[in-house]
């Protein structure tokens, strides 16, 4: 599917012509991050072409945004002549990712949980209505491709750790509906919990027994399990941990019956039984 973007950003008279009040043309610094923004989801590479379409900015506007990320080392150019992200976006990315404290601190945690389950372990945190993976490990051998990347998305209502964030935010149906508001909660699989009633019940749910699940609700075929983690604050979750299974090899049953094996993997970083 092409992806098209919506900018509410500052305007410029500039180069690009004149802009109204109610204009969303992308101008100068604006620009590049989007084209940057832009490249990253193109992991093959893109056409200047395609660039252009998908930006809504003149071809030499966006021709100048790609020279400008190439001379910093964030953009380059394959055999094809297409642009993809540089090796330099990627060291320093990874290089950030891989010092984050929370990484340090919660890796040898995923690590321990993918080898034990032979499942794919992640560490979440809540944004709004969204959940975004800071860390992910897969098992040594049969790693399912789920769609989880580290630094990706999934709505918060449809995941474990989404459910089990927003309980501790969330506790009244008139709450859910208002963090809900007018925008409808995504359909992912026929399991999804969509109502502001079915979402309250299972908050309440996921508060009672101290843990969130996912049985098959936000992929076909994947079950979580998922627990609190406290990195910053002995009270306040920072973000959560879960286990991610294939349903036909590890049921979700199996997951609830190792709860006690999971909070003893996590350590002193599941906080206090509740």
């Amino acid at each position: 599917m092409e992806h098209t973007q919506a900018y509410d950003g500052p305007t410029d008279p500039g180069e690009d012509g004149p802009t109204g009040a109610g204009s969303s043309r992308l101008v100068g610094s604006d620009r590049v991050l989007a084209v940057l923004k832009e490249l990253a989801r193109h992991p093959d590479g893109a056409g200047l072409d395609e660039l252009t379409r998908v930006i809504g900015s003149p071809k030499p506007t966006v021709h100048r945004a790609l020279g400008a990320l190439r001379r910093a080392g964030l953009a380059g150019q394959d055999g094809r002549g297409r642009y993809l992200l540089g090796d330099e976006f990627l060291r320093m990315a990874f290089a950030h990712h891989e010092a984050r404290p929370d990484h340090v601190r919660i890796r040898p945690v995923l690590d321990a949980l993918a080898d034990r389950f032979g499942e794919t372990a992640h560490y979440a945190v809540l944004d709004g209505r969204e959940v975004v993976y800071r860390a992910k490990v897969d098992p040594a051998t049969g790693a399912a491709r789920l769609t989880s990347t580290i630094g990706g998305r999934n709505p918060a209502h449809a995941t474990a750790v989404g459910k089990l964030l927003l309980a501790r935010q969330l506790g009244s149906q008139q709450e859910v509906e208002a963090w809900i508001g007018e925008a409808r909660l995504e359909r992912r699989t026929p399991r999804t919990r969509c109502t502001a009633a079915d979402l309250c019940r299972e908050l309440e749910a996921t508060r009672e027994r101290g843990y969130g699940v996912d049985d098959q609700e936000n992929e076909p075929g994947v079950t979580c399990l998922a627990l609190p983690v406290f990195l910053t604050s002995p009270t306040t979750p920072s973000g959560a941990v879960s286990v991610s299974a294939l349903a036909y090899r590890t049921p979700l049953a199996d997951l609830v019956n190792a709860l006690d094996e999971i909070r003893a993997l996590l350590g002193p970083l599941a906080g206090p039984r509740t």
